[in-house]
């Protein structure tokens, strides 16, 4: 009786194995609950659009897709555990994380596992500075923002007195910094201070703001505290535009800062809907998601050029897909993607975009 209960367990494990390695998994890592769930939940429906997608035709290298999603809380300590879990459950490659304070620790992760990593909204320039080969993203970097804004500003808008505010975070620092390098010599910068990721009442920084009399206040963080800054700010009677960077895209800052919203810029990629090569993607995600969010599309594109260069390197090994990576360019749903040495994208993606009417338009 022992043998033959031996012999089962035998069996099982073979058949598990078997099972595993007809599958490929990737990770896909970002907010998934809290405040920042929206930019998660975008993520992870872009992800599943493109395996979908891609499971239909037959997988990748003959075998089944499966996506591992992870929750790391926009939180850099839970971004770590993730990653570590990730790793652990045998990923091929991982798309994420969102946050550039998550992405950066979590990327030593993957580095020493030599994992391929690739962000859809890091946009913190630390990232691909770090010397790690295998680390993408396929949206642009702050130093790249921050200059188009702050041309904007000072050669478009021609405002001169700026004020600016951060969050503390590593995105919300890093581009309001970058945002306050490339001022032109006519904009000088009246006010510079921070606030409190996951605050509701800023009244008394914008009542200090709001003494120095600025023409602009220009905002480095994420839309739930930058719509309650926009709208406090109207609530003083304060006149100053309002701008910020990607992290306030989307229906979710107009809806925060209801009224106040419009009028106010920002800078990201360009109008998917004017891209062509966006068709496709617009009408699959509809169909199952809605409409989709800011970073849907981008998520959608890094897991399918990951799963191309898995196919086209014809192997699963994660150091052949990474040098795939580097010496390829790739037909996505935003045009050709090509990497640079750095794993940075080689064309900046950034245009201005305003509220008008209750919508963001790209200007």
């Amino acid at each position: 009786m022992k043998r033959l209960l031996w012999i089962f367990l035998i069996i099982g494990i073979m058949q598990s194995c078997t099972h595993k390695s007809n599958i490929i998994r990737i990770g896909v890592a970002g907010p998934m609950t809290g405040d920042q769930s929206v930019f998660g939940w975008d993520e992870r429906h872009g992800v599943k659009l493109a395996v979908q997608e891609w499971n239909k035709k037959g997988g990748v290298l003959g075998r089944k897709i499966e996506v591992i999603v992870e929750d790391d809380q926009h939180d850099p300590r839970q971004a770590v555990a993730v990653a570590n879990r990730l790793v652990s459950d045998g990923v091929i490659g991982v798309i994420g994380h969102f946050n550039s304070n998550c992405s950066i620790p979590a990327s030593a992760v993957y580095n020493r596992a030599g994992t391929p990593m690739i962000s859809h909204g890091s946009t913190n320039p630390q990232l691909t500075e770090q010397g790690f080969n295998n680390v993408f993203r396929v949206c642009g970097r702050d130093d790249q923002q921050g200059k188009i804004a702050a041309d904007f500003v000072c050669n478009k808008l021609k405002l001169s007195r700026i004020a600016i505010i951060q969050d503390k975070t590593t995105y919300g620092q890093g581009l309001a910094d970058e945002f306050r390098k490339w001022l032109g010599p006519g904009c000088k910068v009246v006010y510079y201070g921070t606030i409190v990721q996951g605050d509701k009442d800023f009244r008394a920084v914008l009542t200090n703001v709001k003494a120095q009399d600025p023409d602009l206040i220009y905002y480095g963080g994420v839309y739930p505290e930058g719509g309650l800054l926009a709208k406090q700010a109207r609530q003083l009677g304060m006149k100053a535009v309002f701008m910020g960077g990607d992290g306030i895209m989307g229906p979710e800052f107009i809806n925060i800062a209801m009224t106040a919203a419009n009028g106010v810029y920002a800078t990201f990629g360009p109008d998917i809907n004017k891209v062509k090569t966006a068709s496709a993607f617009i009408n699959g995600y509809k169909d199952l998601y809605g409409e989709p969010g800011p970073y849907s599309i981008y998520a959608y594109v890094a897991a399918t050029i990951l799963l191309t260069a898995i196919e086209n390197s014809k192997t699963a090994e994660p150091g052949q897909i990474i040098a795939y990576l580097h010496t390829h360019s790739f037909d996505t749903a935003l045009g050709p993607i090509e990497f640079d040495r750095k794993g940075d994208v080689v064309h900046s993606p950034y245009v201005v975009w305003q509220v008008k009417d209750g919508r963001w338009v790209q200007l």
